[in-house]
């Protein structure tokens, strides 16, 4: 993070990633000195309400992050910046997006948790769209020609006032990753199984596991051990009202709906207090690792690994095979994951897995069956997905193999 004393001093000349968190109330004239370098800028966690036209001078700048200040409309200015590629404007006031806010090379926007109404019809002219992050807002209905928008990839519409399923999502070629829960078209009762319910006081948390958007989990001990469940746990205490995927509440039901799996992370009972929901969990023995890492801005929807990171084949047709038993069950129980990636898988040296983050998932039992069949087509793009991203890590001298020609070839 830099600071407005360096900037206006000219000590961040040549720059290419500018981070200013200050409390502004108006928009540093001065970034507009970094406009042969900067590509990069985040003027998150200040109280900023506007955006000038002189923007569109950084003519380098391919990425915005504007989250938690006070703007009530999307800048128009935005849509003047011909290299602009990812906005991030979460959790604003923003009520309204101008048709002329979405720069023409937008290809990932994210307005999680705003008030927003409606959307604008340059939305769906926006070819190169890969992302679209809208959950936490109040839009009743998508536009209609977002069914052109063929790269996009992702879509979060979780917790907004959608009284019909959005038809025209179905078809998008490429869409492989879908949050929809949270809307009144996907408020209907469901059998789920229960679980107990606990209070908070009866688990002292340890240390951290692992986080994500929707939650905080944690090693949990038992205060008054019992042999209904292992003395040690994991809980994962859910981070607020909302999520950039949706409700807490959505997120807990789906987990319940889909029930156990072998390679599903077990819930063991729940946390429903005023200040506090959370799930308790079967405790993953710590042999297990992450199998990848989340996107990052190159590869936007995309996992990445660590460097030098590579499988077998005999690893990855192993770990495919589990994951397929995974997605048969999760439909079977029709429930959508929404976010299917390597990043949200555990694996040991044996190459078994742990699936898990249910925070993007969508039960969708109250769609007809033809939907049904689009949603599940639409998660089985992800799991291609997943399988051509192991591939990528494959050894080198496996890829002759019959095995990677054959996992291949399930792509086409």
């Amino acid at each position: 993070m830099q600071t407005l004393l360096q900037l206006k001093s000219g000590k961040l000349m040549g720059i290419s990633h500018l981070t200013l968190s200050e409390n502004l109330t108006t928009f540093p004239i001065e970034i507009l000195s970094l406009a042969d370098s900067l590509e990069i800028l985040d003027l998150s966690n200040n109280q900023l309400k506007s955006i000038p036209a002189e923007i569109k001078q950084l003519n380098k700048l391919k990425i915005i992050f504007a989250s938690n200040n006070l703007f009530e409309d999307l800048p128009e200015s935005l849509g003047q910046c011909k290299s602009l590629e990812m906005i991030g404007f979460k959790a604003n006031k923003i009520k309204d997006v101008p048709e002329q806010s979405l720069p023409v090379k937008l290809r990932w926007l994210i307005l999680t948790d705003n008030q927003i109404t409606r959307l604008p019809d340059s939305l769906g002219e926006r070819p190169r769209m890969q992302k679209l992050a809208l959950s936490g807002n109040q839009l009743k209905e998508l536009p209609a020609n977002l069914a052109q928008l063929y790269n996009l990839e992702l879509v979060r519409i979780s917790a907004n006032d959608i009284t019909q399923f959005p038809d025209q999502l179905l078809n998008l070629p490429k869409l492989a990753w879908l949050a929809f829960s949270g809307n009144p078209f996907s408020r209907t009762k469901s059998d789920i199984q229960s679980i107990p319910s606990v209070a908070s006081s009866s688990l002292t948390l340890h240390n951290v596991l692992g986080q994500g958007a929707s939650g905080v989990i944690s090693k949990a001990v038992w205060n008054s051990p019992t042999a209904a469940f292992p003395e040690e746990v994991a809980i994962k205490v859910f981070k607020s009202e909302l999520t950039s995927d949706g409700y807490p509440e959505d997120e807990l039901q789906a987990c319940l709906k889909v029930g156990e799996h072998a390679n599903l992370i077990k819930p063991l009972a729940q946390i429903n207090e005023k200040h506090c929901l959370a799930l308790v969990m079967e405790l993953i023995p710590e042999h297990y690792n992450n199998l990848g890492l989340p996107p990052d801005f190159d590869t936007c929807t995309r996992d990445t690994f660590k460097v030098g990171f590579t499988l077998s084949i005999g690893q990855i047709s192993k770990i495919v095979e589990q994951m397929q038993l995974v997605f048969t069950h999760l439909h079977q129980n029709l429930v959508c994951h929404g976010d299917l990636y390597a990043h949200n898988t555990l694996f040991d040296q044996d190459a078994n897995i742990i699936f898990g983050d249910f925070g993007a998932a969508s039960m969708y039992h109250m769609l007809n069956e033809k939907q049904q069949a689009q949603i599940q087509k639409i998660e089985r793009r992800a799991l291609h997905n997943f399988i051509q991203d192991l591939l990528s890590v494959c050894n080198e001298e496996d890829k002759i193999s019959k095995q990677y020609k054959f996992l291949n070839s399930q792509l086409h």
